[in-house]
């Protein structure tokens, strides 16, 4: 339960093999972008970028300043290897 001024979320980033998921109580009224800094996964993995990458709050794509609520979970998204419509078409292609 989070103190009184506080809220509890979560951030959650999703590597090929695995999902790192960390709790949190930050100040109420927190945005996207200091969840994602008091996470500490900008430290670990040196690969995701704020300037370019994509966030999201339970499947919903928000702005990094955007206003957090208890009990939200912060969402950092991967850019795509490759467009979801190729990859259809190449498993297609390779069931033939």
């Amino acid at each position: 339960m989070a103190k009184a001024g506080e809220i509890r979320i979560w951030v959650a980033y999703a590597l090929p093999d695995k999902q790192d998921l960390v709790s949190l109580q930050i100040p109420a009224n927190s945005t996207v972008k200091q969840a994602i800094e008091m996470s500490g996964f900008l430290q670990k993995y040196e690969q995701i970028d704020l300037s370019k990458d994509s966030f999201g709050v339970y499947g919903k794509a928000v702005s990094l300043d955007q206003t957090l609520n208890d009990e939200d979970r912060v969402e950092i998204y991967r850019p795509l290897i490759i467009d979801p419509m190729q990859a259809r078409r190449k498993r297609a292609n390779l069931q033939q």
